[in-house]
């Protein structure tokens, strides 16, 4: 049953992810390179692509490619991590900022909450001891530390900031680190929730 809700994972994360893409292009208000940089700069994108990375190195074809490197120890906590963060830090911050109607709304909400409880369902179904294991997990700490420290060097350069809650100019340096620190915070909250979790309900 595993191979099915890999590949079904990896259409619905694929399908969000080009659209958002696609529905960004046409809605697009600079030039065709900045929108496909900020379309990167997403860590919604960035995360959800890396989602579908994870359910494409499960796919038999890639399992002898430097893709199978994702489906090691560790990897489908840190991706389930990640996404529940992309999903609880919208649900709660930034859902009331917007309102996206027709093709966006179902994306939106794919990107942001079915993906999400689908990958923690999944986690929760599928991942053993050996995906519990904190040296392999901490290693995907420099993720969203690598991530912070492009969008602030880049934002300083070009104006753009893709979150209310790290956008300097609007707030300050001082105001996006405490953010910063909270957010990583949390990310060890999730983390070490699911390493407990993990621990209590698996035997292997």
């Amino acid at each position: 049953m595993r191979k099915y809700l890999d590949a079904i994972g990896f259409i619905l994360g694929g399908f969000a992810v080009i659209g958002q893409f696609v529905v960004m292009l046409q809605n697009r208000q600079v030039e065709i390179t900045e929108t496909i940089i900020r379309f990167f700069s997403y860590f919604t994108i960035l995360t959800n692509i890396l989602v579908v990375l994870y359910f494409t190195s499960r796919i038999t074809i890639f399992k002898n490619t430097y893709l199978s490197k994702l489906s090691k120890n560790g990897t489908i906590t840190a991706v389930t991590a990640f996404i529940m963060v992309v999903g609880l830090v919208y649900q709660f911050l930034l859902r009331g900022t917007w309102q996206p109607t027709g093709i966006q709304k179902i994306i939106d909400e794919l990107l942001h909450s079915v993906i999400p409880l689908y990958v923690l369902v999944y986690w929760l179904k599928f991942a053993t001891k050996t995906d519990l294991i904190i040296k392999e997990i901490k290693i995907w700490l420099w993720y969203p530390i690598t991530y912070f420290v492009y969008i602030i060097i880049r934002g300083h350069f070009s104006g753009f900031y893709p979150y209310p809650f790290i956008h300097v100019t609007e707030i300050g340096y001082q105001q996006v680190l405490i953010n910063a620190v909270l957010v990583t915070l949390f990310f060890l909250f999730i983390m070490g929730g699911l390493i407990v979790i993990g621990n209590k309900t698996r035997k292997s």
